[in-house]
């Protein structure tokens, strides 16, 4: 299941070059990539990561920004997301502006983590995604920005 952000680029969204701010794109990022995490739990979530945001085209004043978000692998108790971001001009344009992976943790009505159903990969590319969201997961590790409490099985 994916979930999808549409906006256009507003003057309160952009800077002195009429470019959309980068600190604007992370902020939909997070707030797409949380809203797909929860449907997957069935839970809030809380952010507990997002890998290096490198921009590849710019966003301009009056653009249309898609954020595409899809749940890439479970663990016991958090999961990876994967947000495109693509600008849509008026002459129909369309141009990868960011992929970014998130790791969001499932948490209980006491803040508490909490087991997440987990993601069956069925489609090849599920399951290559899967296999890369393994290798991001054991990058995070080694540079301490996981904490190694989860399995790593779904």
């Amino acid at each position: 299941m994916s979930t999808r952000h549409v906006q256009i680029v507003m003057p309160c969204h952009v800077n002195g070059n009429n470019r959309l701010f980068g600190g604007q794109l992370m902020a939909w990022i997070d707030v797409v990539g949380a809203v797909a995490a929860r449907r997957h739990a069935g839970s809030d979530v809380t952010t507990a990561s997002v890998d290096h945001l490198d921009f590849l085209s710019s966003v301009a004043l009056n653009d249309t920004v898609v954020l595409d978000a899809r749940v890439t692998w479970t663990g016991r108790t958090s999961l990876e997301v994967c947000v495109e971001t693509f600008v849509e001009r008026l002459n129909g344009e369309r141009h990868l502006v960011n992929r970014a992976y998130s790791v969001f943790v499932a948490i209980d009505d006491q803040g508490r983590p909490k087991p997440v159903p987990p993601m069956i990969p069925e489609t090849v590319a599920e399951k290559v995604e899967w296999e890369r969201a393994l290798r991001r997961r054991a990058l995070r590790r080694e540079r301490g920005h996981d904490r190694g409490k989860e399995s790593g099985k779904g």
